[in-house]
Order: C-alpha cells, then sequence, then structure tokens
C-alpha cells in the first residue's frame, strides 16, 4: 500500500534501516511487537506487508485505532506483552511470521507526556508503569532497602555512585513527584543546576527498567521471536541500552552458533549442542550523523538483525513466561 503519512510524536530510530533488515515482500505478514506510536508499522505497511502490532501499554492501543482504520484491513492491533507474542499471535490463528521488530525501551510517547512518570523533563507522578498496572515506580522507590535500590541504580543505569543516591533517596523518601526524585539525585551527585547531562537519567533509566522487568521481557520476546518466525524469517532489534544489547548480541551469537561470553548478566554457556536457528547475524548498524542530529534519541541506538533458519527453536515447549525465568 502507499505510505501512510508519518506521526510527527514519533520519528522511530533507524527506519530505513530497519525495514531493509526485514527485506519485505508485499502481502508477508510482519509484527512490530513494540507498537507505541505506530513508527515501524507505518514503513512495514508502506513496504507492502500485513502487520500485526503489539504493546502492553493500552494508551498505545486505543490511539492506534486511527491507524488500524487508515490501513484498510492490514493491520491488526494486540494488546499484551511482546515477551509473549507467539501465544498472542496463536489465539489469533497465527502460528508462523515472516518478520518481526523490537523497538526496546520506552517510547516517545511515554517520554512526552508528565503524567506517566517517565521522564523529569516536566513534572508529573512518579509511576513509569508501561502497562499501568502493578507497582509503580513510587511504590517501590518508597519501600525497598538502600542496598536493593543500588544494586538497581548500578546494573541498570551504570551510575557508579549507585550507593551515594540510593542512602540519599532513603534519607528523603517518601516520593511522589519525578521532580522531588530528581532533585534528591542531582543533589546526591552535587549536580549544579543548568549543567549539561543531568545525572538523574541514569537512575531514572535504572528504576524504568526495574519497574517494568524490561530485561526478563527482552529475554522472553527473543525466545518467542525464535519460535513463531517461520524459516527464512527476519528479526530486527533495535536497543538504547549497553545491557540490552548485550542481551541481544549474545542471543543471536548463540543461536546462530558462536560462542557466548560471560557477563555479569549471564554466566558463561556450554558450546551449543543443538543446530543454530538462526544465520550468521549481520553487523550491528549505528544511526548515522544526519539522523542523530535531527532525532537526538537515536544517539545511543543499535539495530542488530538475523535470518531464521528452519532448525527447531531452542525454547520449544517453554511458555514465554517460563522461558523469562531460565
Amino acid at each position: 500500500m502507499s505510505e501512510l503519512p508519518r506521526d510527527p510524536r514519533h520519528d522511530p530510530v533507524l527506519r530505513e534501516e530497519v525495514v531493509a533488515a526485514l527485506a519485505i515482500t508485499p502481502g508477508e505478514r510482519h509484527v512490530d511487537a513494540t507498537f507505541g506510536a505506530g513508527g515501524y508499522t507505518r514503513a512495514l505497511l508502506a513496504a507492502g506487508a500485513e502487520v500485526v502490532g503489539c504493546d502492553r501499554d493500552p494508551d498505545a492501543i486505543a490511539e492506534g485505532a486511527a491507524l488500524v482504520a487508515e490501513a484498510g484491513g492490514h493491520l491488526t492491533l494486540v494488546h499484551g506483552r511482546f515477551g509473549e507474542i507467539d501465544r498472542l499471535l496463536a489465539e489469533r490463528g497465527i502460528g508462523e511470521v515472516d518478520g518481526i521488530v523490537f523497538d526496546i525501551g520506552v517510547s516517545s510517547m511515554q517520554l512526552d507526556r508528565a503524567d506517566r512518570g517517565f521522564s523529569f523533563q516536566n513534572d508529573g507522578p512518579l509511576d513509569m508503569r508501561m502497562a499501568q498496572d502493578g507497582e509503580s515506580a513510587a511504590d517501590w522507590i518508597n519501600r525497598a532497602d538502600e542496598a536493593e535500590i543500588a544494586d538497581v541504580l548500578y546494573h541498570y543505569g551504570d551510575e557508579r555512585q549507585s550507593r551515594r543516591v540510593a542512602r540519599a533517596i532513603v534519607a528523603d523518601r517518601p516520593f511522589a513527584r519525578t521532580g522531588e526524585l530528581a532533585a534528591t539525585i542531582r543533589k546526591a551527585l552535587r549536580h549544579p543546576p543548568g549543567a549539561p547531562k543531568d545525572p538523574a537519567t541514569r537512575s531514572f533509566q535504572a528504576i524504568r527498567i526495574h519497574i517494568n522487568a524490561e530485561l526478563d521481557e527482552l529475554r522472553a520476546g527473543l525466545d518467542a521471536a525464535e519460535r513463531l518466525l517461520r524459516p527464512g524469517g527476519r528479526l530486527a532489534v533495535v536497543s538504547f541500552h549497553s545491557t540490552e544489547d548485550r542481551i541481544v548480541k549474545n542471543f543471536l551469537r548463540e543461536r546462530s552458533g558462536g560462542d557466548v561470553r560471560a557477563s555479569r548478566h549471564r554466566p558463561a554457556l556450554a558450546p551449543p549442542a543443538r543446530a543454530a536457528t538462526f544465520e550468521t547475524p549481520a553487523r550491528k548498524v549505528r544511526p548515522g550523523k544526519a539522523e542523530e542530529a535531527r532525532n537526538p534519541r537515536a544517539r545511543s541506538a543499535t539495530l542488530r538483525s538475523a535470518v531464521r533458519t528452519g532448525a527447531p527453536a531452542w525454547s520449544d515447549g517453554l511458555t514465554a513466561r517460563e522461558a523469562m525465568s531460565c
């Protein structure tokens, strides 16, 4: 179908590169596993794909109704976690697909809304829940002990002074607003007002990743994609954090028969005894200077992609939740 107008709220990172990695033939079925504001979905539809969009955020699904209407029967939206995308599609009679794209992390739509509590740029309630249910960031930050907070800030935010920040958070709580928490973090790190590179960014990222179990969800999503892609199907994953990228890199290296190195997040694995489920992954792709200038969010983005072989999925027989615990 002809290209639909781009949504000005969300210019997807590495848009053309993702479409190229998916190598869409008109009529194929592709999955935008992190629908958000529909940026990648619009590109997939323009390339001729039949698209299934998935998102755990009910706002994204509700606001995507207009795009469903525009797409004239070529787009289906599914509310749910992308770590369960194979089950969600199976419930709709879809057993395999030709391509899947993941855009890991928070969407621009979520960041831009103060009432969702993902950002401190505009003060709002300290929430951060993508699915809008379960424990909020305020709930967790007000009950967790100092050691747990420090560990989250260190492992998910690369905050080298995590213990100092955690100590300040415990001393100043309770918190209800994003601005309150950001002010405490800045004070703990002796950050003068107006200075560049606000240090609260690292801690907010870490808390968001923890609240939404994003790394576990990513692992489950990769396993689900392995089960859902047909032989020759293409996988494209865009990540924005070094730990996320490492998970994707290790998954593709392992599943393509390569060696996986140990890290603090994952122990060393024995050489694979099963047939490779992905062909040798493509080299990682980073945004060019023009895209970085146009879209600052692109600066930390990395795209990795690979093609599914005909070998049985290593995760066959596991549910998405079971895969997350492996």
